[in-house]
């Protein structure tokens, strides 16, 4: 007599994810304090929620997919906010891909972004910018990492293909990248895909 197959349970492995919000704190618009973002995310179901300074950065623990984690976010911060809010997402490992891609090593990292973006950059971002003097621009997988020479302040930079992406520094990237790995390494969440 032989027994019934027994079906596996499944159990998804938390991931490791870094979302950075779109213009929240930023010239005084997009007013969102970090403990609401904090107690938000917690409300939507992410574990081991931590924030970094006040433009908008969280990471957290879950174990649904990127795209489930974006629109969830989301959707919570539209409810909290009265107006959608962007999110660009990447998981742990692709953090760290992003610091380990920065083309502009020799650079200042406070000098130095990655203009994070939900789809790869189309290949004629770069000739399409305009206003450039001394900014270096180049192309990452779903990022545009631009060296501003002489800074950020005086820069009349136009990218058309950065219009619905974020930007952040090497500096804040290297930060979250690290938050996000001493996530991984302590609380057994799973391989960041």
């Amino acid at each position: 007599m032989s027994r019934p197959a027994r079906k596996r349970a499944t159990v998804r492995t938390p991931n490791a994810y870094v979302a950075l919000l779109r213009a929240v704190n930023v010239g005084g618009t997009g007013k969102l304090p970090m403990g609401d973002l904090k107690a938000l995310c917690e409300r939507a179901g992410f574990a081991e929620v931590r924030t970094y300074i006040a433009s908008g950065n969280v990471v957290f623990a879950s174990p649904i997919s990127e795209a489930e984690v974006k629109a969830t976010l989301e959707a919570a911060l539209e409810a909290y906010a009265g107006n959608p809010v962007g999110v660009l997402v990447r998981t742990a490992a692709e953090m760290a891909a992003v610091v380990a891609g920065n083309p502009f090593p020799e650079a200042s990292p406070s000098r130095t972004v990655a203009i994070f973006l939900d789809e790869p950059p189309p290949r004629d971002a770069e000739e399409r910018a305009t206003g450039r003097v001394d900014e270096e621009i180049r192309l990452g997988s779903r990022e545009i990492y631009v060296h501003y020479g002489e800074g950020m302040g005086r820069s009349r930079l136009k990218i058309p293909a950065a219009a619905s992406g974020t930007a952040r520094n090497i500096n804040t990237i290297a930060r979250l990248a690290e938050m996000a790995a001493e996530l991984v390494g302590s609380s057994g969440t799973g391989p960041a895909r």
